[in-house]
């Protein structure tokens, strides 16, 4: 009798829905999963060990390009342990713009996870909805940084700048009439605080909306209840973080646990799942989106009460002003040597973690007081996630290993680093 034995399968290194370049070498028994072997080290940047060869502030760019979903998050965290070695003060309004900004890349990386998910399992429309809404979004990114991805807008000290006064506006155009253009420019006709506060009143019915495709449609619940089912105990001791904790029954948030910035005078909630499978994960992430439109909301509100510097006055860790520069001889050389030299961090070594839309991130810092890194580790948390992949998918379809992938919310930048 002819003997029957597991076959292999690439899946990737290209796949459409391996969300990144990610290769996985399945074991399959007929279509069920008995080994499932990620092979990551694809999209290597060498971020760590290009870190050691540039300043401290010519790294901050690299950490736009980790999570290239959550770029601001990623920049957040290396100001953190810069700032906790240096011991500098942060203004207030400086950290409300951060929070807010966090939370707007909380709501920019569920809309793409959630897309990009539905579009997996076979849901399309939901992939254009979220994108109308990250157009959006983008744009305040634009608006404040000037660029729509890598805004490189956190500094050690603050942000790079304050909130501009006027929104971009769109132009009229072969593709767009007169009247279609006053629509779109219908709520930029104010300061970016005006443009972030009408999204906040749209937002919860385009999430409505979301919900009404995919949270009691059938063919969703079919792909993904009993899918990936993790425990809250093997969770814990996987490492996991972020939702896919959440999503297993451990309501742990650095938000809440360990509040950075100004985060302990936000009043949201933590929510948590109770099955630790696909669809509960999935609805964390939906009732995430919600609650940090309400920090967004918050912020905003104290944002235009409370005028203030937005970076600190040490001109040690960050430029003086352009006017200050071009007027005062002892400015200009406190910014030739910001720019030419870096600044010097003292000797020694600190952790900051953040919650991450995709769970901790954190970065480890090593200093021997040079003008540069000794040693820069980051804590990315999908590389936990990643490891898992082969328990939470062994016994499931070759089918669900796409919903896995989804679920797991994974960005390879920051995997391989």
């Amino acid at each position: 009798m002819a003997e029957i034995r597991n076959y292999t399968l690439n899946f990737g290194p290209q796949h459409p829905a391996a969300h990144g370049v990610l290769r996985l070498v399945l074991e399959l028994d007929g279509e069920v999963i008995q080994r499932a072997d990620p092979h990551i080290g694809l999209l290597h940047r060498a971020t760590e060990k290009l870190a050691e060869h540039k300043t401290w502030i010519q790294s901050l760019p690299y950490m736009d390009r980790l999570d290239y979903v959550s770029m601001m998050c990623n920049e957040h965290a290396y100001c953190l342990a810069i700032e906790k070695l240096i011991g500098v003060d942060v203004p207030e309004r400086a950290q409300y713009i951060r929070v807010m900004f966090d939370e707007i890349t909380r709501v920019l990386n569920h809309l793409l996870w959630l897309g990009a998910h539905a579009i997996d399992i076979g849901a399309m429309t939901v992939f254009l909805y979220c994108f109308r809404e990250r157009e959006d979004l983008m744009d305040c990114y634009e608006a404040v940084s000037g660029a729509r991805m890598h805004a490189a807008y956190y500094r050690p000290g603050g942000v790079y700048r304050d909130l501009p006064d006027a929104m971009p506006q769109y132009l009229p155009s072969p593709y767009r009439n007169e009247k279609k253009v006053r629509e779109l420019n219908e709520n930029r006709q104010g300061s970016l605080l005006d443009f972030i506060e009408d999204f906040t009143r749209r937002f919860p019915k385009y999430i409505d909306e979301y919900e009404t495709l995919l949270t009691d449609n059938r063919i969703w619940k079919q792909r993904t209840v009993g899918i990936g089912v993790v425990t809250p105990e093997r969770a814990l001791a996987l490492g996991f973080t972020g939702a896919m904790l959440r999503g297993s029954g451990v309501e742990w948030d650095l938000r809440k646990k360990q509040p950075y910035e100004v985060y302990d005078r936000m009043d949201f909630d933590i929510p948590v799942g109770v099955n630790g499978d696909c669809y509960d994960r999935y609805l964390v992430r939906i009732e995430e989106m919600r609650q940090s439109n309400r920090i967004i909301r918050q912020c905003v509100d104290w944002l235009r009460a409370n005028p203030g510097p937005v970076i600190t006055a040490n001109h040690k860790v960050a430029p003086p002003s352009r006017v200050d520069m071009k007027s005062n001889m002892e400015e200009l050389i406190h910014h030739f040597k910001l720019f030419t030299e870096g600044m010097h961090v003292p000797p020694g070594e600190a952790y900051a973690a953040i919650e991450h839309p995709k769970g901790e991130f954190g970065i480890y810092a090593v200093s021997d007081g040079a003008n540069k890194p000794y040693r820069l580790k980051i804590r990315a948390p999908g590389y936990p996630h990643l490891a898992a992949l082969s328990e939470m998918s062994k016994g499931h379809m070759l089918a669900d290993v796409v919903a896995i992938i989804g679920t797991q919310d994974i960005v390879f930048g920051e995997i391989d680093r």
